[in-house]
């Protein structure tokens, strides 16, 4: 088909593409039961893009079969704008909802669906602003970034940032944020720490070595931290001013007639930007690994998952003064993760901006108003016209 056909013909309009990427489950999770490939959606959007003129690469992250990463580039040359989104979904539980989840419903003036806000609805209003830039000279490229996996391990941004691409200038991220701009967030870091001692008879404590106790002073340890971190570390652009350690769940022992030879608890911690997550766990260590030692106790520490360092952009960037331009609102912090730390690595410029609330994301009848439609889409040509033409 040539080229000038394939632009009317592949490429419909945004309710229709919204409504086919809905109907593609891409679940991610680290439950096997729940998690899908995200092919078909990338695929798609693939069709689009390259309908549009756009040079597409598809990636297969590493060591993730079935997870692909896509980058659409229209243009040529280095710099330029990213607009970034992942493909994925997070589960979900259908009897709480009204409607199917992957069936594009439209009521209240709202389109309803799987990924809707959170965040499938940023791909189609990202292609129909790119659309009026066909054909035009671009001076610098526009890059429509889609990844996988970032609602479960991240991997898919991960491995871009290892491989170097893409190399824009500027980026913004469409999570949803009801269109005001995000120049930072915490970090995520969750943590699992283990004791192993011997059981033995509880009527006699030196017939073993008390796991539970040695976590009791490892959690005194902990607390102490948190204090001292809470002290010495404030950001007033959020909500919560101080980085958090919440002691999440605990597990030890068998019975009370035992001396317990086993404990191991889940915590997590949200440092503020300007936390290095490697120095943190290294002060942890240097804490616990003298309790261990002294009580003859194994130590294990490790993480759960790799984490999300926290994330900012500085005020004064010409990415964050472009955004509160077009949107009127002045950049601000959130308590949610997002990509942008890996794409900051790669030297981008980077910011967090889309249609949708974070408060319908990960909900039953997750929903975008109608009336965040019109706005995206010439936000994004504004951003379009300022870094590429």
């Amino acid at each position: 088909m040539p080229q000038s056909d394939s632009k009317t013909v592949a490429v419909p309009g945004i309710r229709d593409m919204l409504a086919r990427l809905i109907s593609l489950p891409s679940i991610s999770s680290a439950s096997a039961s729940w998690d899908h490939s995200n092919e078909p959606v990338v695929r798609t959007l693939a069709e689009w893009l390259e309908a549009l003129g756009f040079a597409v690469e598809i990636l297969e992250v590493p060591g993730m079969p079935g997870k692909f990463n896509l980058i659409g580039t229209l243009g040529r040359g280095p710099g330029g704008l990213v607009l970034s989104g992942h493909t994925d979904t997070v589960p979900f539980d259908d009897k709480r909802w009204q409607s199917d989840p992957f069936t594009l419903t439209e009521r209240d003036n709202r389109w309803y669906g799987l990924g809707t806000c959170d965040m499938k609805g940023f791909f189609p209003l990202a292609i129909e602003a790119a659309r009026a830039f066909v054909g035009e000279d671009l001076k610098e490229p526009l890059i429509i970034l889609a990844t996988a996996d970032e609602e479960s391990s991240m991997d898919g941004a991960r491995a871009l940032a290892e491989a170097g691409k893409p190399r824009g200038r500027y980026a913004v991220i469409g999570e949803p944020t009801s269109l005001k701009p995000v120049r930072m967030h915490k970090g995520i870091m969750m943590e699992r720490l283990k004791f192993e001692g011997q059981s033995g008879h509880s009527s006699n404590p030196a017939l073993g070595r008390n796991a539970m106790e040695g976590m009791h002073e490892a959690l005194s340890e902990l607390l102490m931290l948190r204090s001292a971190w809470q002290e010495k570390y404030r950001n007033p652009n959020f909500e919560v001013q101080f980085p958090t350690l919440n002691l999440g769940c605990i597990h030890g022992g068998d019975s009370p007639n035992r001396i317990c030879a086993q404990c191991e608890l889940h915590f997590d911690l949200r440092p503020l930007p300007g936390m290095d997550m490697d120095t943190l766990r290294q002060t942890i260590l240097s804490k616990i690994q003298p309790i261990a030692k002294r009580r003859e106790l194994a130590l294990e520490f490790e993480p759960l998952f790799d984490g999300v360092p926290p994330f900012e952009t500085p005020a004064d960037a010409a990415l964050v003064e472009a955004c509160e331009k077009l949107t009127g609102h002045t950049a601000h912090a959130v308590a949610f993760a997002t990509e942008a730390p890996w794409l900051q690595k790669l030297g981008m410029e980077t910011l967090v901006m889309g249609p949708g609330s974070i408060d319908q994301a990960h909900q039953p009848d997750e929903f975008i108003e109608l009336s965040q439609l019109e706005p995206t889409v010439e936000i994004l040509r504004g951003l379009i016209r300022r870094f590429c033409l």
